[in-house]
């Protein structure tokens, strides 16, 4: 199965609203970062155990990693979880940028060091969550 089908599947299995905001911010991102690597993860470590919610990557970084070694792994993130949509904003280096840049403007979402959260879309600026999401790929492009 390709990771398009993989994705589209993922969304597909939300429940509305949920799979409509999904597809919204999946086709927003993908126009703010245009021709950008897809991931996806299905949430299950080596042994087939469940550790965390699926998720959507966008975009490609270099992570350090254990031994002073780098790993690839994506630089946006978009995940459902219980009460809405989380977006990750990974490998910022300052875990208090995202808060003080984007949290009095975005709406009703929780925003901490790499994460913006939010029940749906009708409750944050989706100009904001972009322009942190762009933020995020500039600062962290290989």
């Amino acid at each position: 199965m390709t990771i398009a089908a993989q994705i589209e599947g993922y969304i597909m299995a939300q429940p509305e609203p949920k799979r409509s905001d999904m597809r919204t911010l999946h086709t927003a991102i993908l126009q703010a970062m245009p021709g950008c690597p897809l991931w996806f993860l299905d949430g299950k470590n080596d042994e087939g155990k469940t550790v965390s919610n699926p998720n959507i990557g966008y975009g490609l970084q270099n992570l350090p990693s254990a031994g002073g070694k780098t790993r690839e792994f994506y630089q946006i993130g978009m995940s459902a979880n219980q009460i809405g949509i989380s977006v990750y904003i990974l490998g910022i280096a300052d875990k208090q940028f995202l808060a003080q840049a984007y949290a009095h403007k975005i709406g009703k979402a929780s925003v901490s060091g790499y994460c913006i959260k939010f029940k749906s879309l009708e409750h944050i600026d989706l100009a904001v969550l972009l322009e942190a999401i762009r933020y995020g790929a500039r600062q962290t492009s290989v």
